[in-house]
């Protein structure tokens, strides 16, 4: 079975323009990374697990924040890698500027034995649809085509 994660696409309206919120990973692979670096908070669940729980869940372990409204269903989409990818849109607010991340912990520099922990998600930030189009990984930019689609 594939593996599957399941996240939310945040949304708001900024002087009539569409916004999303997203997410940059952290640990030294993504530190120099940004076009197409980008994505929306989630993360991978197992088979039996409520994606829609599990999307929520994430949202709170990536931001430090919650979030609740009217959550609409978007099309699971197929990332380049193999990985579904289930997502919820819904409008509402983050503050970008305070996210709170849970951390990982890897060998690094690889192969020096030391060990070191970094924040799952480094930052975030609010984008223009067309920016965000440019900055969410290429798999992903289909949810931000359907939010589109579904709210203008």
């Amino acid at each position: 079975m594939a593996r599957q994660s399941a996240g939310i696409v945040l949304y708001r309206w900024s002087s009539g323009a569409l916004e999303v919120f997203l997410v940059h990973p952290g640990g030294p692979f993504w530190r120099n990374k940004d076009h197409h670096a980008w994505s929306i908070p989630k993360g991978e669940f197992s088979e039996g697990e409520d994606a829609f729980q599990v999307a929520l869940r994430e949202f709170q372990e990536e931001t430090g924040q919650t979030i609740d409204g009217n959550f609409i269903p978007l099309k699971p989409i197929r990332q380049t890698g193999g990985k579904i990818v289930r997502a919820w849109a819904v409008e509402g607010d983050c503050d970008a500027e305070n996210i709170t991340s849970n951390t990982f912990t890897i060998i690094h520099p690889p192969k020096s034995g030391q060990y070191k922990t970094f924040p799952e998600i480094d930052r975030a930030s609010w984008f223009p649809i067309q920016l965000a189009k440019e900055k969410i990984v290429k798999g992903q930019i289909a949810l931000l085509d359907e939010l589109v689609n579904t709210v203008t």
